[in-house]
């Protein structure tokens, strides 16, 4: 089977630990269950996504992100925390969707940070944000500390946590579970 994977990034930076957390398991969610992956940045969108406020009448580039995550099969959400929260840019993202857009889709779960208190926030916040949805999400959520990346001269991030690592494969096998259709009761 196919699918079809797209990852978000709540990040209002470019580079960034959340975007290379989403980059990485996405190219780990094609590995390991096959198919082809699309990115959205919410910090492309910011000029159309902040201008917005009725959902009926959507910029393009809003319009299109949002038809992508619609496609999706499996959804990596991802955003840095900001002061015990996801980017608010990324919570007015998903209030302009449709609320049965993502009805009955999996999702894995995932975000950075700068103290392991802030991991709660993936149960908290961003687990119910995509159960309004209707959204399945995997159990194991991925949370990286800034000091679980490397940044190059470039400015570009490298994750060097080999235990998350270990948590994305951890995720996708239970992501596989939730993929796969379940047999008919006889």
């Amino acid at each position: 089977m196919s699918f079809n994977i797209v990852g978000i990034s709540g990040s209002l930076d470019y580079p960034s630990r959340a975007t290379t957390l989403v980059r990485l398991a996405l190219a780990q969610s094609v590995a390991i269950l096959g198919g082809s992956s699309e990115f959205i940045s919410i910090v492309d969108l910011v000029p159309e996504l902040g201008q917005s406020t009725d959902p009926t009448h959507l910029p393009p580039k809003v319009q299109a992100a949002q038809q992508t995550l619609g496609k999706a099969d499996l959804l990596v959400v991802a955003s840095p925390i900001y002061t015990a929260s996801y980017s608010g840019l990324l919570q007015h993202f998903f209030d302009l969707l449709d609320p049965l857009a993502l009805q009955g889709k999996t999702a894995i779960l995932a975000a950075t940070g700068g103290s392991g208190q802030l991991a709660l926030t993936l149960e908290y916040q961003l687990r119910p944000l995509l159960s309004f949805f209707g959204v399945h999400t995997a159990p194991t959520t991925l949370f990286a500390h800034d000091k679980h990346f490397l940044k190059d001269i470039n400015g570009d991030y490298t994750l060097t946590d080999s235990l998350l690592r270990e948590r994305i494969e951890q995720a996708l096998a239970e992501t596989a579970r939730l993929l796969t259709p379940l047999a008919r009761f006889a």
